[in-house]
């Protein structure tokens, strides 16, 4: 910006000697109850300047907010399966204690413990299990691997091949099924 010369009010000099005396209406200024466009065009500049300072202020917050936000993203990604992998560190203990037992009985007995440990595990990670035997064929949680002569109705899942997963309602894994075949007339 280029500074403009305007030219300077003379001032008034008071000496201590001269009397004080009012001034008269016609030394009097009617613009001096408003600021002059100096002083405004200061005031402004200072107001731009302290919004842009809050601009400025509030830029970095965002940007601060939004990195902290992306390293907790990162985080959660990181360590997302941390709560299930530790639960699953007790099937693995059962497991191996099973096997470290030369007794056939107590291998089945460790066996057993370990289906109740994962079990527990999969609830507590909101794993469902899909077993649909006799229920109608949907295709969104089943895999038709055979469509075979049954006394069912036509659609009906007759055979599991494989049990299927859901976690939180979405499809894990689609059940294998044989599906039941319409019958011809």
């Amino acid at each position: 910006m280029q500074e403009q010369n305007t030219p300077q009010e003379p001032l008034l000099a008071v000496t201590d000697d001269a009397p004080e005396t009012a001034p008269t209406p016609a030394d009097a200024h009617p613009t001096d109850s408003t600021p002059s466009l100096e002083e405004l065009l200061r005031q402004a500049e200072l107001r731009a300047e302290e919004h842009h300072d809050a601009w400025l202020r509030a830029k970095a917050e965002t940007e601060n907010v939004r990195r902290r936000a992306q390293e907790d993203i990162a985080k959660a990604h990181k360590f997302a399966a941390e709560k299930f992998a530790g639960d699953l560190l007790a099937v693995k203990d059962t497991l191996e204690m099973a096997l470290a037992d030369p007794n056939p009985d107590s291998l089945r007995a460790g066996v057993e413990l370990t289906l109740k440990n994962l079990v527990a595990a999969f609830e507590k990670a909101a794993i469902v299990e899909v077993n649909p035997a006799g229920e109608k064929f949907d295709p969104h949680k089943h895999q038709a691997m055979a469509m075979v002569d049954a006394e069912q109705p036509a659609n009906t899942v007759v055979q599991v091949f494989q049990k299927g997963y859901l976690i939180a309602d979405r499809v894990l894994r689609p059940a294998m099924v044989a599906v039941a075949k319409a019958k011809e007339s």
